[in-house]
């Protein structure tokens, strides 16, 4: 027994000596004779030249957050100084890392089970450069080796912390060169306070981008996750670094300024990661503040986000997403994102703000998990002043569209806008949305009541199904199809205007105001162009419209803007408000060239025909306007016109020869005949019972009736003057 006890007390004190001897050997032990093992198996790993040409050292001390026996046993802190990492051959740089120091526990337990268990590990001074080439190559993606079998080791890393530092970043790809420098702040600053500071600071943009609604509305617009559980939980994080960066992104100036958290946390994905922003590339500028948690997979972001700039076209290079041409604008809402391998997820809710002197909010979603990317959501206006809309067809002035970046000026002597649309930025990602105004205004003088459309566009394919207006107590329906990917862009209108009344539609105009009249019109066309001018370059089909027991005068075709025309009827009735009872017109277009088939405005004292061309391919004018005097009146109508010039400058004068004799009744022509039948089925569709009877009728069933009596094979002769 006595043996046996000699035996054991000399085995546990041999191996008590063992351990000591092993703790005195691993605590003096001299780790830089492991620096060349290191820098083989850390440069295999991740595919490229890895050193440590400093010192490499190891301090011991027991773990505080563990418990139980695991408590006895001491931990391991590494610091390793002078870390280089190398770039490809390729890159003009040829470091792609240093750093001062990079320092790291490790658990020793772990390895027993083949796992590297890293709490935190801090980086001291990190320089990086960033770059890719016009390839696509990047020194920021690394040749990791493959493996068929899976590796029996796992990596945990729990959390990333820093200190001042640089980053530099070349993309010759996406035009971008910025350098970015990281600094301690002297105090830690509350998420709260950073909030406040970067709202204040949006809102001041916003006054200067898009004036002091802007303002408003960015200030007004409420944060539904005010008291979520996220906003919380980053209440009680501080912002500890700045940063700055300056350079170049798309080929133009861009700057911003910053701050974030000291430690990202890559394991604990409750802490959230405080990040802020200030970006101005060219005129637009954005500003975010808000965390991110889980970086490793980047599952949540969670952003407060504002954007102004002069157009949200703008936008394009710098977020990826297809925006039209807009005035300037300033918006705030809430980015929410979540970040997976099949493709990403973003969200913007809530937002609210200015577009030139409309309001806008609504929701949008953004999907990249499909073929291509996806925008899809609601949008909305509570009031859109009319003039709004003008960029999105090129129909604002030169001024405006200099100032949101549009190198393509409209030429002064055309009337149709010339700016080509952006089609092939509709073909890098599809949309479905949906957008509705309660009210539009053009001035005091013109309202168009409402609106709302659902876009749709598919590999370029942009619809409008529907695009419908409340237009003056009645409405316009239309379809319009755009396919931006041929060239030339091919297009389809469909449109029908329906009890238009013609009090409402000029409510200024008193003459008007006893009017019970309305307009009713069509348009089927098939257009080919890239931009509004061409696309009527190249229209084919046909337009028609009746205007029934109205009034007309210059004065109220220079209040609707109807250039051609407030010069045609000065000059066939002065200043005089005349009484319409009925105006038809139906053209018809091949290629370009709109053919008057019927025009005529049958007025009490006379009947007024319209006849001959408007070339939109040169916007050439080429029309004779013949008045025809009822009976004997006081009134005298002039001689016959002629319309010719362009329609910016029309040139509008008296035809030479023997001034009309007046006659009686209206022009009937057979030639007339079918264009009036077929404005038979606008008049009055569906119409109100308290409504009057549309002289419309007569007017075209008295231009019918000739052609229906003359007999077969002889045409009707022209009625005496």
């Amino acid at each position: 027994m006595k043996r046996s006890r000699k035996v054991l007390s000399w085995m546990t004190g041999t191996l008590l000596v063992l351990v000591v001897v092993l703790v005195i050997v691993i605590t003096h032990f001299n780790w830089n004779r492991l620096k060349p093992y290191f820098d083989e198996k850390i440069g295999l790993a991740i595919g490229r030249p890895f050193t440590i040409n400093g010192d490499l050292s190891a301090t011991w001390q027991r773990e505080p957050m563990v418990g139980g026996l695991a408590a006895m046993v001491p931990w391991p802190e590494f610091t390793a100084r002078d870390v280089q990492i190398a770039n490809p051959s390729w890159a003009s740089q040829p470091q792609f890392a240093r750093l001062d120091a990079v320092r790291f526990r490790l658990s020793p337990l772990g390895l027993l089970a083949h796992r590297i268990s890293i709490p935190s590990m801090q980086l001291t001074q990190p320089d990086i450069d960033l770059e890719r080439n016009l390839q696509g190559q990047a020194t920021w993606d690394f040749s990791l080796p493959q493996s068929r079998t899976p590796s029996t080791w796992t990596l945990d890393l729990g959390a990333v912390g820093f200190d001042r530092g640089q980053i530099a970043l070349n993309d010759a790809l996406r035009k971008i060169s910025l350098k970015i420098s990281v600094e301690p702040l002297q105090q830690a600053i509350p998420f709260d306070q950073i909030v406040a500071q970067e709202s204040a600071e949006a809102r001041t943009q916003a006054d200067k981008t898009a004036g002091s609604k802007a303002g408003e509305a960015v200030a007004n617009a409420e944060d539904n996750d005010n008291a979520s559980e996220s906003h919380a939980a980053a209440s009680k994080t501080n912002y500890q670094f700045a940063w700055k960066a300056d350079g170049i992104y798309q080929g133009v100036p861009a700057s911003g300024t910053g701050r974030i958290g000291a430690v990202l946390a890559l394991q604990q994905t409750e802490l959230p990661f405080p990040i802020q922003a200030r970006l101005h590339i060219g005129d637009s500028h954005i500003g975010l503040v808000g965390t991110l948690t889980d970086p490793t997979h980047l599952a949540a972001l969670n952003l407060r986000l504002w954007f102004a700039s002069s157009s949200m076209a703008k936008l394009y290079p710098i977020i990826g997403i297809t925006l039209p041409d807009t005035p300037p604008f300033a918006t705030e809402g809430r980015l929410k994102g979540e970040f997976h391998g099949n493709g990403s997820q973003f969200s913007y809710q809530h937002f609210r703000g200015r577009v030139g002197g409309s309001d806008l909010s609504g929701d949008l979603d953004y999907s990249s998990a499909g073929a291509r990317p996806k925008l899809s959501g609601t949008v909305q206006s509570k009031v859109l002043q009319f003039d709004d809309l003008a960029p999105l067809i090129g129909a604002d002035s030169n001024t405006e569209k200099q100032q949101r970046g549009d190198a393509v000026a409209q030429p002064t002597d055309k009337a149709l806008p010339v700016e080509p649309f952006r089609t092939d930025r509709w073909q890098v990602m599809d949309a479905d949305v949906n957008f509705s105004a309660a009210s539009i205004l053009r001035g005091s003088r013109l309202p168009i009541q409402s609106l709302n459309t659902h876009l749709v566009l598919s590999n370029g394919l942009l619809q409008l199904d529907p695009l419908n207006f409340g237009v003056a107590g009645g409405t316009v329906n239309s379809h319009v199809r755009l396919d931006g990917g041929t060239s030339p862009m091919q297009g389809k209108l469909q449109l029908q205007a329906r009890h238009l009344k013609l009090k409402q539609l000029f409510p200024t105009f008193e003459s008007m105001q006893t009017s019970l009249g309305e307009i009713n019109g069509n348009a089927d066309m098939g257009m080919r162009g890239n931009s509004i001018a061409a696309l009527l370059d190249h229209a084919n089909g046909e337009l028609k419209l009746l205007m029934n027991d109205g009034a007309i005068s210059k004065t109220l075709l220079e209040t609707a803007g109807l250039n051609v025309g407030n010069i045609v009827i000065g000059k066939l009735f002065g200043d005089k408000t005349v009484k319409i009872n009925c105006a038809a017109s139906y053209l018809v277009a091949n290629d370009g060239l709109f053919d008057a088939r019927l025009f005529v405005l049958d007025t009490e004292d006379a009947t007024v025909n319209v006849t001959g061309t408007a070339n939109m391919a040169n916007e050439q004018l080429n029309l004779d306007v013949v008045p025809h005097t009822k009976g004997v009146r006081i009134f005298s109508l002039r001689s016959p016109l002629y319309v010719r010039g362009t329609l910016k400058n029309p040139d509008v004068g008296v035809q030479k020869g023997p001034l009309l004799m007046r006659g009686a009744g209206v022009v009937t022509l057979a030639v007339v005949a079918a264009p009036a039948a077929a404005l038979l089925a606008l008049v009055a569709p569906s119409h109100n019972s308290d409504a009057s009877e549309n002289t419309c009728r007569t007017v075209l069933d008295e231009m019918r009736a000739p052609a229906s009596a003359t007999p077969a094979g002889k045409a009707a002769s022209p009625a005496a003057h």
